[in-house]
């Protein structure tokens, strides 16, 4: 698909002052003032994060009143019962809740609904089937609860309270709630804003610890050291794709260096099972290998099967239940593929339908645990917001994603009439609807998006951090390179460009990725490198000379050697 180049201009003398101060080189100058950052103080910071450097949460609105309700509630050994979501995020802050409260001697327990027989969120018949029996006096949901009313007024007329964690924008008016701690609501004036639902639990944490110490709760038993749970909020955090800036960048630096020296028997198993090389686990193995395996279970089977691997202490149980949910994800992956075949055959046989600026479908044979992935799929592939429903029983379950450009939140509130619920994110929703509103729908989201939307919104776009020879490719520019990782929303990797580039050599590996080795024709050094183009579009096979090339560079480790190389972006052949 054509891409729209956008070739960032950092202001110059601010680049030489971070140069200069610190001696770092102006290509990674550069990238940094392309990421905000504008003195050498706020790049050193950048670069050496640490939980010390973490903003005060108790700038979140109602986390005072949380923290003091929660406190009660252990103190006073009332029943607690946390609620989480079913995906990556609300099973780690699931965990990172009931191991604190559980080592703090509360009478806990947790509560992972059924994706597709509960659906989303807390309900009322979990308050009259469940924590009324059980005989629960506190309530919290964890990613999740911020559209709960009804569910929250049934708790509150049984006399259970119920605490609020979340980080869902929210469309209606607060739940009536104990405490609303969503960085979202719009009295909240805190700088938390783009924290997942762990992040927001892990926060909780930090001020429930300071409010226990204050309480002198710690004098009988060590105080518990949070940075132990780090690697839980990495994992729920690189999960649900959140700005990898401020906190978020602080939570997943630090939780890889956790995981990498984990001694959690459910995190070795996982990356035993995903074949990764626990000491050097990086942000795209939990993006790509960890967290789909701990989603598989929500979408396949049961999500309280992820969390019962991340608190399970015994290494062989650990691994079976690892297995399992490896077992899971690949079965996952194939119902994934059917259904994108099916859409793909659909789409040929009906061409006319991508003619629009949206693309709306919806099928009974469709499993919803599996919607948003190939939803994502294809948006990367045809550039749109979609929307896709699972039908049973004349109500369609479904998940949407966007592209860049259109704020889909916004464009689903413009739609609210023909939804029977919705919730999310700008890139990212749930929804339910009934079958015989789907037209309506279809023609209302296709009115939104074009209303909200230019033409070039539809056109990728490739934002280059800098032009750069050849010559200015060393080993020593790929470490520097490495310090502003993790990489992800937010904080992309860098990308550059080269002009005049020549083919030396080249070769086709795996279904359709070419495999180069590159010269610059300019270059004074003489300078070569190898370069991997993955899923080369059509016409780009066999050129041997590009005017432009867009790329990012790597470390290519391979049986403990490395050496530089390109990954291609995108190139141009002509001026």
């Amino acid at each position: 698909m054509k891409k729209r180049w956008n070739i960032r201009t950092p202001d110059i003398p601010t680049i030489e002052r971070i140069s200069n101060t610190l001696r770092f080189s102006s290509i990674l100058s550069s990238v940094l003032v392309n990421r905000g950052i504008n003195s050498p103080e706020q790049a050193l910071s950048f670069i050496h994060v640490s939980l010390e450097n973490i903003r005060s949460p108790f700038e979140i609105k109602d986390i005072d009143t949380a923290v003091e309700r929660i406190y009660t509630a252990i103190d006073h050994k009332e029943k607690i019962l946390i609620f989480g979501d079913y995906d990556a995020d609300g099973i780690t802050a699931t965990t990172i809740l009931f191991e604190f409260f559980t080592y703090a001697g509360a009478d806990t327990n947790y509560y992972i609904p059924h994706r597709k027989n509960e659906g989303y969120g807390l309900q009322t018949h979990h308050i009259t089937e469940f924590a009324i029996p059980n005989q629960i006096g506190l309530i919290i949901t964890v990613d999740c609860g911020s559209a709960s009313h009804d569910a929250i007024l049934a708790a509150q007329k049984a006399g259970i309270d119920v605490i609020v964690i979340d980080h869902h924008n929210i469309s209606k008016n607060l739940p009536n709630a104990s405490a609303v701690v969503n960085p979202k609501r719009h009295d909240c004036n805190s700088c938390f804003h783009d924290l997942s639902g762990v992040g927001m639990a892990f926060c909780v944490l930090i001020c429930l610890r300071k409010h226990m110490r204050d309480m002198d709760f710690w004098e009988t038993i060590p105080e518990p050291n949070l940075k132990k749970a780090s690697d839980l909020v990495a994992l729920g955090t690189m999960a649900d794709m959140v700005p990898l800036t401020g906190e978020n960048r602080i939570f997943v630096k630090t939780g890889l260096d956790m995981i990498r020296y984990s001694e959690r028997p459910g995190i070795i198993a996982l990356i035993e099972t995903s074949k990764i090389n626990q000491s050097s686990v990086a942000e795209e193995d939990i993006a790509f290998k960890l967290a789909p395996r701990l989603n598989a279970a929500g979408r396949i089977d049961h999500a309280k099967v992820a969390v019962e691997l991340l608190i399970e202490k015994d290494p062989g149980k650990a691994m079976d239940m690892a297995q399992s949910l490896n077992k899971m994800n690949v079965k996952r992956q194939q119902i994934e593929q059917t259904i994108l075949e099916h859409i793909e055959t659909y789409l040929n046989e009906n061409p006319r339908i991508l003619c629009s600026n949206s693309l709306v479908l919806a099928d009974e044979k469709w499993d919803e645990g599996v919607l948003g992935i190939v939803a994502s799929k294809l948006v990367e592939k045809y550039f749109r917001p979609v929307v896709l429903f699972a039908i049973r029983n004349d109500i369609g379950k479904g998940s949407a994603r966007s592209i860049p450009g259109f704020n889909l939140f916004e464009g689903l509130q413009s739609c609210a009439s023909c939804l029977n619920t919705f919730g999310g994110h700008n890139l990212a929703a749930g929804l339910k609807i009934e079958t015989r509103k789907l037209d309506p729908f279809k023609k209302a989201f296709e009115d939104v998006v074009r209303n909200m939307t230019q033409p070039e919104d539809f056109v990728p776009l490739l934002q280059v951090d800098l032009e750069i020879d050849f010559d200015d490719i060393s080993e020593s520019l790929i470490d520097e390179i490495e310090q502003l990782k993790p990489f992800g929303s937010g904080n992309p990797e860098p990308v550059f460009i080269s002009r005049h580039v020549h083919v030396v050599s080249s070769s086709i590996v795996g279904e359709n990725h070419r495999r180069m080795r590159l010269h610059q024709n300019s270059g004074k050094k003489n300078k070569s490198f190898n370069a991997i183009w993955f899923n080369i579009e059509s016409g780009f096979e066999s050129i041997d000379h590009f005017e432009k090339i867009a790329f990012q560079l790597r470390w290519n480790r391979w049986n403990g050697s490395q050496s530089i190389q390109l990954i291609i972006m995108d190139a141009q052949t002509g001026t």
